[in-house]
């Protein structure tokens, strides 16, 4: 197996374990506590150190000189807390429960946006890159497809403990595959590398480099709405004469978004900003129209498309960060955009809660507006400016791995 072919496969099992943790967990709560609060309270505690953990992550990986041990460490750990839990969750004090979700949590940002960063360095640069971009988007997407359906087979089949052990199984594969990547020092170079990036550059670069700040902004205001989603869903369902098929819902829109990375976002010769305005409108005008159909299989359809236009979003934003985010700085971009969008899911699933006694229409027409927004916030944050560039100097830079940036991309000083 080449390596990006073991990448994939490490991203894959990785992911998988990433996006069955929100459902394991909250099973696992209410059958040993018979309290889905406890799972919420949990889970909670997992996500929410991903911005926090991002930037210290993305500036430890452009730091250390030993690649490997940091990725391979950080899913290992990733890996120890879901087993932990597993154990601890319901029969421990809580706040040692919380402490381990916290610490799990934090490696977070390596499984999405650090593993990521690690393309660069594995395919080189050209249309080839852009389509391995469009594979990676796709392990996102089918983790999120078969990630819940996974933990609801083995938790109906007798306990969510189960469950629990298949997602650290999965985090297991991932560390050991990736093990056998290749790696470059970050750090190598020599006095032609330039001072070392500290904990905010990623941070400044997502500032100041334009096509990172417009892409940032967009996706970070779309992944309120995204959070939102699936609470919405069940509520949408629910008002159509169906509550069990908020899941329905889910799936169709997983389904699409898996169709969406592996077509629409392999289309290379479709400059990536465009894409991720276009992905979008589509996926706000799919949901705006869904929020109005009388039947769960109408609403399921348009979930369907709404997923398929959300597909190449991923994608596309992937690429650009590869394209114009410095070397000394990628992972830290890399991992900080996936710390935010995390956030900002997690902001869009409490407010949702807030707003749950709301029809469920208007609900979903918010999040709807919410992609328009981001769509409409891409094109005015992407708009070139008259006269000099306000990013930072036009200069060329080793990007990681043996490919080299083209000359002329402006890479500026500073997930």
């Amino acid at each position: 197996m080449s390596g990006f072919g073991r990448y994939l496969a490490a991203a894959l099992a990785g992911r998988f374990a990433s996006e069955g943790m929100g459902m394991a967990v909250v099973l696992l709560a209410v059958e040993r506590t018979g309290s889905a609060a406890y799972g919420a309270f949990v889970l909670t505690a997992w996500l929410a150190p991903h911005v926090l953990a991002a930037p210290l992550a993305g500036a430890a990986a452009a730091r250390t000189r030993r690649p490997r041990f940091f990725h391979v460490g950080a899913l290992a750990g990733f890996t120890a807390a879901v087993a932990t839990l597993a154990v601890l969750l319901g029969r421990a004090p809580m706040p040692l429960v919380l402490a381990v979700a916290v610490l799990g949590g934090s490696c977070g940002p390596m499984v999405t946006g650090g593993l990521s960063s690690l393309v660069t360095g594995l395919v080189p640069a050209g249309a080839g890159r852009d389509r391995a971009y469009g594979w990676d988007a796709s392990t996102y997407n089918g983790a999120a497809v078969t990630a819940p359906a996974a933990v609801s087979l083995a938790a109906s089949l007798g306990s969510a403990a189960p469950a629990m052990a298949v997602l650290a199984g999965s985090g297991a594969l991932a560390a050991g595959l990736a093990a056998t990547l290749p790696y470059e020092d970050p750090r190598a170079g020599g006095p032609k590398a330039g001072p070392r990036a500290g904990l905010g550059a990623g941070l400044a670069a997502l500032w100041r480099v334009r096509e990172l700040r417009a892409v940032t902004s967009a996706t970070t205001v779309a992944f309120v709405g995204v959070g939102a989603l699936t609470t919405t869903s069940v509520l949408l369902a629910e008002g159509l004469g169906s509550p069990g098929a908020g899941g329905v819902l889910m799936t169709a829109f997983a389904v699409g978004a898996l169709a969406g990375s592996l077509t629409l976002g392999r289309m290379t010769a479709v400059e990536p900003g465009v894409l991720v305005r276009w992905a979008l409108a589509g996926t706000g005008a799919a949901l705006a129209a869904a929020a109005f159909t009388p039947s769960v299989a109408a609403t399921a359809a348009l979930f369907a498309v709404a997923g398929v236009c959300d597909g190449p979003l991923l994608t596309a934003t992937l690429r650009i960060r590869s394209e114009h985010a410095p070397a000394e700085v990628r992972t830290q971009v890399f991992t900080l955009g996936a710390g935010l969008k995390v956030t900002a899911a997690s902001a869009g699933a409490a407010l949702v809660g807030f707003a749950a006694d709301a029809p469920a229409w208007t609900l979903l027409t918010g999040i709807a507006g919410l992609q328009l927004a981001a769509a409409l916030l891409h094109v005015v944050t992407a708009a070139r400016e008259p006269g000099p560039s306000s990013a930072a100097p036009v200069v060329t830079a080793p990007s990681e791995g043996s490919a080299t940036a083209p000359a002329g991309r402006r890479i500026p000083g500073g997930p």
